[in-house]
């Protein structure tokens, strides 16, 4: 059976054309006894075969979904009162796809997307995709280039790529590349617009990475960020001709440059800056808990690290329990001050959805009632924000403190709990 056939003449129960729930739930089963099967007698051979196969098959389980986003989109399009705003709607769309599939915002706006122009030119790259020969990755890096054609011309781009023998060979880079010059040499003045739109996105952003670490991405021209990567490099030559003994690795220098040509420091170690940290309460209380400090939205971070003498750093702390930012009331409307500071903290500064926190909204609305107070606000970006306000949507808290959200068709979606604190290790006998 695949993932992609029809189902048996004989199925009951089952809608025209439809791929009957029973089937996911035997493929299901199938897969649960393969994970329990035992591995022990199979060859080298026979196991690269079943990895393939597995591959082969994750890929058409992408399509299948993909074809159901589809239909659903569909449906709720047909659904909806005729009077709702066509943006409002998409956005109810990516939202429950996002809810659903359990990814980022960005990833169920790029899934619906993707269902969506699969269906419209690129014909022979769909059917790659059902027969499992290109993943969902190679697939979105494709329909993502082709985003602002037309289907005429989203169909001239599939035509030429269907023509290279090792199109399923190719990686995501090379697919990518390919693709955007087809778009190119077929759609000149659509690509040349999109490189326009793309300089007016130029931004820079900070994400987490692991061990006290961060990074720092700037989304500039090409040209840019090939200046700023070769003056860099010019600083490193610098250092290299210095006849005091080289110290750092390459990397280390142009991250130090950087970091000092951008803020005016003279030392990148030397930041002027006040850094908010939550302190479990625990740890005050007791000076050899083992409970970290953290930065919201950052991850853990050693206080000490933060605590250098040069600088101006300081410290902002915020006290929590079993991992819950306490304390903290309002009889205002919006939450600001440190109030709103807190909500943010409680949620580390990152929405469902895992993009950053931009809106506090209130989970009982102010409207109906609800008070401006830290159990009633919930960090969100300004996506789930103004999704929650259309019909069908509804936000409250559960009696275990879990934020529960109901979308249009009934579903139930919980938040996130706070993690719970790290046991304490046992003492030595005194």
């Amino acid at each position: 059976m695949t993932a992609t056939q029809e189902p048996p003449a004989h199925a009951t129960g089952v809608p025209g054309g439809g791929f009957p729930s029973g089937d996911l739930t035997l493929l299901r089963f199938l897969v649960e006894q393969a994970l329990s099967a035992d591995t022990c007698a199979l060859s080298e051979s026979e196991l690269i075969d079943q990895i393939q196969e597995i591959e082969a098959l994750q890929a058409s389980l992408a399509a299948l979904q993909a074809s159901r986003i589809r239909a659903f989109a569909r449906s709720h399009v047909e659904n909806s009162p005729t009077d709702l705003d066509p943006e409002k709607l998409h956005r109810s769309v990516i939202a429950q796809i996002q809810l659903a599939c359990r990814v980022s915002t960005t990833e169920a706006r790029t899934r619906v997307a993707d269902a969506r122009d699969l269906h419209s030119g690129l014909d022979r790259i769909r059917g790659l995709h059902r027969a499992g020969e290109l993943s969902a990755a190679k697939v979105s890096a494709i329909a993502v280039e082709c985003r602002d054609l037309d289907t005429a011309q989203r169909a001239q781009v599939d035509a030429r790529l269907a023509t290279s023998r090792d199109l399923t060979r190719y990686g995501i880079g090379r697919l990518r590349a390919m693709t955007r010059r087809l778009v190119a040499e077929i759609a000149p003045d659509r690509f040349r617009a999109r490189v326009d739109a793309a300089k007016a996105e130029r931004r820079v952003t900070l994400r987490p990475a692991p061990d006290a670490m961060s990074y720092l991405t700037a989304y500039v021209p090409v040209e840019q960020g090939t200046a700023c990567l070769a003056a860099l490099q010019r600083a490193f030559v610098e250092v290299q001709v210095d006849p005091a003994p080289l110290t750092r690795t390459r990397g280390q220098v142009l991250a130090d440059t950087l970091v000092e040509r951008v803020t005016g420091q003279a030392t990148a170690t030397a930041v002027n800056l006040e850094v908010q940290v939550t302190v479990p309460v625990q740890a005050l209380l007791d000076p050899q808990s083992p409970l970290p400090a953290e930065i919201p939205g950052l991850g853990p971070v050693p206080v000490d690290l933060l605590a250098t003498s040069e600088g101006t750093k300081s410290l902002r702390r915020l006290l929590t329990d079993q991992g819950i930012v306490i304390g903290g009331d309002s009889r205002r409307r919006t939450f600001t001050g440190l109030l709103a500071t807190l909500v943010k903290a409680r949620a580390e500064n990152r929405c469902t959805g895992d993009a950053p926190v931009r809106h506090l909204d209130h989970i009982h609305r102010d409207a109906d009632g609800g008070r401006t107070e830290l159990d009633n606000g919930r960090g969100v970006c300004e996506f789930h924000n103004h999704v929650r306000e259309q019909p069908g949507w509804q936000v409250f808290r559960a009696p275990d403190g879990i934020v529960v959200t109901t979308t249009p068709t009934g579903h139930r979606y919980c938040g996130p709990a706070p993690p719970p604190p790290p046991a304490p290790p046992p003492r030595a006998p005194s």
